[in-house]
């Protein structure tokens, strides 16, 4: 695997890209990227309201035109109140539509069942029944490098593989499984790590310049298992993926929720350029200490304390994770997740945040 930093051209990117790759490159962009997320239940809740601060503020909601959302529209169906099963036959239950679900059946749940399982091909669909078409992903990528965008992959779901290995197996077989060492837990990493690298492989042939990853690895204070567990277990598969990458001059982008501090600099040293952390399970100071100038952040800020706080506190919190984080050389992107307890006073404090310092 390459140590070096990727260093993707700016010519022929739009100015939008160019900045982005100028922050994540630590190359001096003129301005920091930042996004506000409205879940699928803030719409549902909040409706014209939140669509009036969206409007307000189109430099971050470019585009946005009055009455063009549905307030009811869920997206993902893992948004939906019922139950659905994945493509690895993981049973999900919503019990609040607009807000994912989680698996609450378990294929692997005894490892008899191990030896007749039959892993679903990722090449061919991805979970909930989402068929590739990968001579069209081609031709997305071939229109995002005319419009001066990045060639983005991301063909693997949220939770691809520390998360999809406890919803195989559940949650407390697969602490057991790594207290006891069963050997069977590494035949079943060797096996959704391969069908993961394919899809990875397959989107490096097609010439990505950013290949995105998701998988929570942290609880609220701390790893679910210890380092020297993560570093037997799953460090390997992240460098095997991440490797491949970075020997392709593809950036990694991996998003994590979670006390990952432990591991950042594990992760750093697979090849992750661009790392999502939350602010509050991993604290501002330790993110400074692990990340700056190492490690391009896209912060995402504390979603526990919007709820509660005044629009003047979240002002504060934010110009604190930018005075904190942010240089002139770049390294930093913020993203501000609102569920629909946040109020709107709040939503809106964000966006003017977001907008008095960012751009």
């Amino acid at each position: 695997m390459t140590t070096e930093r990727p260093r993707i051209s700016l010519e022929g990117k739009n100015e939008q890209t160019e900045n982005y790759l100028r922050v994540v490159q630590f190359q001096g962009p003129e301005r920091m990227p930042c996004n506000v997320s409205l879940m699928p239940a803030t719409w549902q809740s909040y409706r014209e309201e939140l669509e009036e601060i969206v409007l307000e503020h189109p430099r971050l909601f470019p585009g946005y035109e009055k009455g063009s959302r549905d307030f009811d529209h869920l997206g993902d169906p893992t948004y939906s109140e019922r139950q659905l099963v994945d493509e690895w036959g993981c049973t999900w239950e919503n019990l609040a539509p607009g807000l994912v679900g989680q698996p609450v059946t378990h294929p692997l749940e005894d490892w008899d069942a191990l030896d007749s399982y039959e892993m679903p091909d990722l090449m061919v669909a991805n979970d909930f029944g989402k068929r590739r078409d990968w001579d069209a992903i081609a031709r997305g990528l071939d229109r995002a490098e005319e419009a001066g965008s990045l060639r983005r992959g991301g063909g693997l779901n949220h939770g691809f593989m520390w998360m999809r290995l406890y919803y195989l197996r559940g949650f407390e077989n697969l602490m057991i499984d790594i207290a006891t060492g069963d050997p069977r837990l590494d035949k079943l990493i060797a096996m959704v790590l391969e069908n993961n690298q394919r899809v990875t492989d397959k989107y490096l042939s097609l010439g990505v310049e950013l290949m995105s990853f998701g998988d929570d690895l942290g609880h609220q204070t701390h790893l679910p298992i210890s380092p020297e567990h993560w570093r037997k277990y799953l460090g390997p598969c992240y460098a095997q993926m991440y490797g491949a990458c970075r020997d392709a001059g593809a950036h990694v982008y991996m998003h994590s929720d979670g006390h990952m501090i432990p591991v950042i600099s594990d992760l750093i040293e697979a090849g992750v350029t661009v790392v999502n952390p939350q602010i509050r399970p991993n604290g501002l100071a330790n993110l400074v200490r692990e990340c700056k100038g190492k490690v391009c952040v896209n912060l995402d800020l504390d979603r526990q304390l919007f709820p509660f706080a005044t629009p003047e506190e979240i002002d504060e919190h934010i110009r604190e994770a930018i005075d904190a984080l942010g240089s002139d050389e770049g390294g930093l992107t913020l993203s501000a997740e609102c569920e629909p307890d946040v109020p709107l006073a709040n939503i809106r404090a964000i966006c003017e945040a977001f907008e008095e310092y960012c751009f």
